[in-house]
């Protein structure tokens, strides 16, 4: 049967060994140079918009909407068509959701979707970059600020890619990644919150250090002492340790080159498969330089399953992304129905992703095309 090939797998060199290595021989394992090294060469990859590291993705998520000082009352529209952690940390903050429905070609948020679940109390406006192609942040970020709300894009799976020639990361006011395995680049565990909005940029790294305010000209009481530090909203502890960072820092130096092989496995796969009755191959719409991280296969006339237990069963490890996040429980158990958003449970009926990570072989990619096609054509 051959290997068993996961959906997304990470690829760690000896360069990023020695990177962590030399950490561990150093002085700091966090709130060190290595931080603050990662942060630079993330804000560098931005654009020059800056950053600030935590913990993992949902961290970067929870943070982001904390700095947007969203509360009780507040509403944020969110894409359905992605993990639930988008809207649960935004959940866990007060707010409540509205979905609105996406792109039946991307899976992205749909600008006029987003401008018909807006109300008065529309705070922030979530978008999610799936499988890595960007959304059209341009218009949203319109739509956003039409409705004096911000947009936060969830570029958990897009860090490295570009739209209409500007960088992922400096396209909404606020800009969460994540760092996990399986993503673009990793630290094992982490993410990062990225805002060309000084208060916002701030803020995200005050609550990301448990809300502490050490600058003296801030403080309340700043005669106190040497050693004072206040807190003046709270916050919790979501430091990404030096030990990560350094990982990260190394795995960036990596990252044109992950996008490039990224790019010829997704193009191997449409290549393979385009002319395969019963699929769709996904798009990518000008203006866009995605960084792909998932190659999400449409199965088309109610055989998606039927394909996900056969390659299954032939040691392909695919995956589906995502169960629409308002079917899970915990959202149906608040009132949310299923039907609220038609494409984007069309889209998930259909939706399959195959293996794409660096290190897969153009031979292994073959082995997919090929049982692919022959569950097609049998």
């Amino acid at each position: 049967m051959g290997e068993f090939l996961p959906y997304g797998r990470q690829s760690v060199s000896e360069e990023d060994i020695e990177a962590v290595a030399a950490v561990l021989r150093g002085d700091w394992l966090t709130t060190g140079p290595a931080v603050r090294q990662f942060e630079e060469d993330l804000c560098a990859l931005t654009g020059g918009v800056p950053t600030v590291s935590v913990t993992s993705g949902t961290a970067a998520l929870h943070v982001a909407y904390a700095a947007a000082g969203i509360g009780p009352g507040d509403e944020v529209v969110c894409a359905p068509m992605t993990f639930v952690a988008t809207a649960a940390t935004a959940a866990l903050r007060g707010a409540k959701i509205v979905f609105a429905d996406v792109s039946p070609e991307t899976g992205n948020l749909l600008p006029g979707a987003v401008e018909a679940a807006m109300t008065k109390n529309t705070r922030v406006v979530s978008a999610v970059d799936f499988a890595g192609h960007p959304a059209p942040h341009d218009e949203l970020v319109k739509v956003a600020h039409d409705g004096a709300a911000l947009l936060l894009a969830d570029a958990a799976h897009s860090i490295g890619g570009t739209w209409q020639g500007r960088p992922v990361g400096s396209l909404a006011d606020i800009t969460t990644f994540s760092f996990f395995p399986t993503k673009n680049l990793t630290t094992a565990e982490g993410g990062a919150v990225a805002s060309p909005n000084p208060d916002l940029a701030r803020r995200a790294a005050q609550f990301r250090n448990h809300g502490l305010v050490r600058e003296p000209s801030r403080q309340r009481f700043a005669d106190e002492g040497g050693w004072h530090q206040e807190v003046h909203e709270f916050g919790l502890n979501y430091r990404l340790p030096d030990v990560l960072c350094a990982l990260g820092s190394s795995q960036l130096r990596r990252l044109p080159a992950f996008k490039a092989r990224r790019a010829e496995i997704h193009a191997r796969y449409t290549a393979g498969l385009s002319d395969v009755d019963g699929v769709c191959t996904p798009v990518s719409l000008p203006g866009a330089d995605p960084m792909w991280h998932l190659y999400a296969l449409r199965v088309l006339d109610g055989r998606r399953r039927a394909l996900y237990e056969h390659l299954r069963a032939n040691g392909i490890g695919v995956q589906v992304n995502y169960v629409p996040v308002y079917w899970h429980p915990v959202f149906a158990d608040l009132g949310y129905q299923r039907g609220l958003c038609q494409n984007a449970e069309q889209f998930y009926a259909e939706e399959l992703s195959l293996p794409l990570y660096p290190d897969l072989t153009d031979a292994e990619v073959d082995r997919v095309i090929d049982l692919v096609r022959g569950l097609f054509s049998a």
